[in-house]
């Protein structure tokens, strides 16, 4: 099959998805948006626990046990969220979902995904112990040596507390809301058509 002939099934096969109208059903059983549904389940986890920890602090979150496992629920729901999110991106992409209308989509999913890497790395500098300090010290020292560490300096925890809590997750959120913006308004893509023998 031509390249024409893709771009023009591609052209009527992702209709736009009214905001009245829920996304079609065959195409949302399919564990590809099973685990982008996962990936934001995830994430709403991530957003709640580590609001619970800014404000509670790290005396909280070292001492107590509430606190413990408010800190683990994080860790390990910002672990899920990576899991679902990169088979996510994987999977969109080698099944084709950035033809057509869906490149846009397609490349706000890969942005949030980058964004998202260094607001887990901050996250990893804030934890306030020797697996911080020892994290810290090697990134100052890769920084410098790239010219970015007279900007982003690791050993500054209340920048890097600024850009884990606020500007990554902020920025993180919005990815999240376009992305999601794209597929109601571009619609999703159909599979691949199958080619003749």
């Amino acid at each position: 099959m031509g390249a024409a002939s893709l771009d023009r099934n591609d052209a009527r096969a992702t209709p736009a998805v009214p905001p009245d109208r829920p996304v079609e059903a065959g195409f949302t059983a399919s564990w590809v948006y099973v685990l982008g549904v996962l990936s934001m389940g995830a994430f709403i986890v991530v957003l709640a626990s580590g609001a619970v920890l800014a404000l509670e602090g790290p005396t909280w979150w070292h001492r107590s046990g509430a606190g413990r496992f408010v800190n683990g629920l994080h860790l390990w729901s910002t672990e899920l969220f990576f899991l679902f999110m990169v088979v996510h991106l994987w999977a969109k992409y080698f099944t084709a979902a950035w033809r057509g209308r869906g490149g846009a989509t397609w490349v706000t999913g890969v942005i949030a995904f980058l964004v998202s890497i260094p607001t887990a790395f901050t996250g990893y500098l804030v934890q306030q112990n020797l697996d911080a300090e020892w994290i810290a010290i090697e990134a100052k020292d890769g920084l410098n040596a790239t010219g970015l560490g007279a900007f982003f300096n690791p050993l500054d925890f209340g920048q890097m507390l600024i850009w884990h809590v606020l500007m990554l997750p902020l920025a993180v959120v919005l990815l999240i809301w376009l992305h999601l913006r794209l597929v109601r308004r571009r619609g999703l893509a159909r599979p691949m058509p199958r080619q003749r023998e």
